[in-house]
């Protein structure tokens, strides 16, 4: 039976979307575009690593109890560790990630995007996480609330049971 001319603008939009979407959908399988290779500084206990390429760049230490792990994703990444600390930092596509344990903590920071930086500080025993989207800054000190700011962001701490949310307009305090 021949389609009336009422239902021919809605299968054209249906058309459009099932292309749109597969079109969409074939762009996440498809090979991502040249860049600059990652870094990677693993710290096993009593060890310091520190490597570089041309937009990347981290550096992990840490004593003879800890260990470290700094990653570069076209970012900088920074984790240094002691005392029973163990700590991570991941920088990727601009971001820049700074993390330092002691104390049996475990810091872990992430910075994803163009201005994008997290410093995470483990003082006391517990876990803490930040993590910064494009514009971002996020701070967890570990003696006080972390804070969140200026882009989308995320923090919680276990060392002071308090964290922040940012969407880049608003701030909410957590705990």
């Amino acid at each position: 039976m021949p389609a009336t001319t009422a239902h021919m603008p809605a299968r054209r939009l249906a058309l459009g979307a099932a292309g749109a979407l597969i079109a969409g959908t074939a762009t996440l399988f498809t090979a991502p575009t040249a860049s600059a290779a990652p870094v990677e500084c693993p710290a096993v206990p009593g060890t310091a690593q520190m490597s570089d390429s041309a937009t990347s760049s981290c550096t992990a230490s840490a004593d003879e109890m800890s260990a470290a792990a700094a990653y570069g994703f076209d970012g900088d990444a920074a984790a240094v560790a002691e005392m029973f600390g163990l700590s991570l930092a991941i920088a990727a596509d601009g971001g820049t990630a700074i993390s330092a344990a002691s104390n049996f903590s475990g810091p872990a920071a992430i910075a994803v995007g163009p201005g994008a930086t997290v410093e995470t500080w483990g003082i006391n025993p517990g876990l803490s996480i930040g993590i910064a989207g494009p514009g971002a800054t996020v701070t967890v000190s570990g003696t006080s609330a972390p804070t969140c700011a200026g882009g989308p962001g995320f923090a919680g701490d276990f060392q002071t049971g308090q964290g922040c949310f940012s969407d880049g307009a608003m701030t909410v305090p957590l705990g």
